[in-house]
C-alpha cells in the first residue's frame, strides 16, 4: 500500500509575486485559448519549460565530456517529443515558449484538426473517452502528443 507519511512532490511552481497585472493578463489569455481547467495547469507547462531552458543553460556553461553527453540527450528527447527540429542546438532549446508545448497537448490536436468544434469541447471529447491515440482511448486533455502519432488521433467510432 505504501507509506502514508510520503508526501507527493508538487509538479509546479506558482508564481512569485501574486498580484501582477500582466502576470494575470498573460496566463488568461493563454488559458482561455488552450482551453485550460485552471491556472495550475498552465503553471504545470510553464515548470516544465523552465525545467529544460535551466538545464540548456546549464549544459552551455560546463564544458565537459559528461555535459556533451547530457546536451546530446536532451536535443534527442526533445526531438523526439517534436519540440525541435534534427538540426537543433541549446540555443533553439532557450528559445522555448509555453505556447510551444501548450501546442503538443491532446486537447490543442483534436481542435486543430477539426475533431471539435471548440477547443473546450476537444476536451470533453477527450475526458469522456471519444477519442482515441493509435488506436487506444486517452482521457486526458494534457496528454503529450508525440509526433508519429499525431496522424493517429481519432475520433471512437469512426
Amino acid at each position: 500500500m505504501g507509506d502514508p507519511r510520503r508526501r507527493f512532490k508538487k509538479k509546479y511552481e506558482k508564481p512569485r509575486h501574486p498580484w501582477q497585472a500582466d502576470r494575470i493578463e498573460e496566463e488568461k489569455k493563454l488559458l482561455k485559448e488552450y482551453g485550460l481547467k485552471n491556472k495550475r495547469e498552465l503553471w504545470r507547462t510553464m515548470s516544465i519549460v523552465r525545467n529544460f531552458r535551466r538545464n540548456a543553460r546549464r549544459l552551455l556553461a560546463l564544458r565537459t565530456e559528461q555535459a556533451r553527453r547530457e546536451e546530446k540527450q536532451l536535443l534527442s528527447k526533445l526531438q523526439r517529443m517534436g519540440l525541435l527540429k534534427e538540426e537543433a542546438t541549446l540555443d533553439d532549446v532557450l528559445s522555448l515558449t509555453v505556447e510551444d508545448l501548450l501546442n503538443r497537448r491532446l486537447q490543442t490536436m483534436v481542435y486543430k484538426k477539426g475533431l471539435a468544434r471548440t477547443i473546450r469541447q476537444a476536451r470533453q471529447l477527450i475526458v469522456h473517452g471519444h477519442i482515441l491515440v493509435n488506436g487506444r482511448k486517452v482521457t486526458i486533455p494534457s496528454y503529450f502528443v508525440k509526433p508519429e502519432e499525431e496522424n493517429l488521433i481519432t475520433l471512437r467510432g469512426s
